[in-house]
């Protein structure tokens, strides 16, 4: 009988942890500059420009603020996935497949670290 690892050793869950820890500081750092770039209600000073010119900026404006909220939309789902797999490593299942109960490999979670099913499981979709 083969011998079957069932979960990752503790060791490698800290070393997951410390991946996951810097992908979380860094996608708060670039929400933040997103929230800053749609939050941000100050004038560019337009005001002394041509009329027909303006009501194309306000537009343009307010298709880069609509684009920015869709991203940072993004980025808080990505850091509730990452939350939630630090989560996942204080529970021990961390890495296994939530569909093949079997474990994603390392690559694949070192590159995607809030991934819940193996690439076998991701084809079967």
């Amino acid at each position: 009988m083969e011998d079957v690892k069932i979960r990752y050793s503790d060791s490698d869950l800290q070393e997951f942890k410390g991946i996951i820890i810097k992908k979380i500081e860094k996608a708060e750092e670039d929400l933040k500059l997103l929230q800053a770039s749609y939050k941000n209600g100050s004038d560019n000073g337009t005001d002394d420009t041509s009329p027909q010119f303006k009501s194309f900026e306000e537009g343009s404006d307010t298709m880069a603020k609509e684009a920015n909220m869709q991203l940072a939309i993004r980025q808080e789902k990505f850091i509730r996935d990452l939350k939630n797999a630090l989560i996942r490593i204080e529970n021990k299942t961390y890495g296994i497949c939530r569909v093949t109960g079997k474990l994603i490999q390392k690559e694949r979670l070192k590159l995607v670290p809030h991934a819940t099913l193996s690439i076998e499981a991701k084809r079967m979709q």
